[in-house]
């Protein structure tokens, strides 16, 4: 008998929200000590595009408010991993860039979490892999699209 649709897609999403969960908290414990997961994607984005960005457009990259972004900002800059500077032509806005400091936590992070999510693509096997980030590229896009 073939799985209905909304069945179908009742299990596609229950399987990705327990999967992003368990990936979350596993790399949460492999983060270095008082780094936060949107401590690390924030300064990977930022180690990433080599750019200065506004809060606003980090708030828009991770989906989620600005008042939540200017939290991580904070604490980030407390912690010495990003520099935070004015606009000179807006004194309204403001510049986040990652400071040698972040560089350096971005990195040894880095160190902690690449080999377990590579003994999990073993694990899984990387053809399957491959054949999966299409799929998980699309959804991913497809919800982009209903954002704007």
């Amino acid at each position: 008998m073939a799985e209905r649709t909304e069945d179908l897609a009742v299990a596609l999403f229950g399987e990705l929200f327990m999967a992003d969960q368990l990936a979350r908290a596993r790399l949460s414990r492999a983060l270095p000590k008082g780094m936060e997961l949107s401590h690390f994607g924030v300064l990977n984005l930022l180690a990433r595009i080599g750019d200065e960005r506004t809060p606003a457009q980090l708030a828009r990259a991770f989906h989620v408010t600005r008042g939540a972004m200017t939290n991580t900002l904070a604490r980030l800059e407390w912690a010495g991993h990003v520099h935070i500077r004015p606009d000179w032509d807006d004194a309204r806005r403001k510049f986040v860039s990652i400071s040698p400091a972040g560089r350096s936590a971005r990195d040894a992070a880095l160190q902690a979490i690449v080999p377990m999510i590579a003994h999990t693509v073993s694990d899984l096997g990387e053809d399957r892999i491959r054949a999966a980030l299409p799929v998980l590229r699309d959804l991913r896009l497809r919800f982009e699209e209903d954002e704007v």
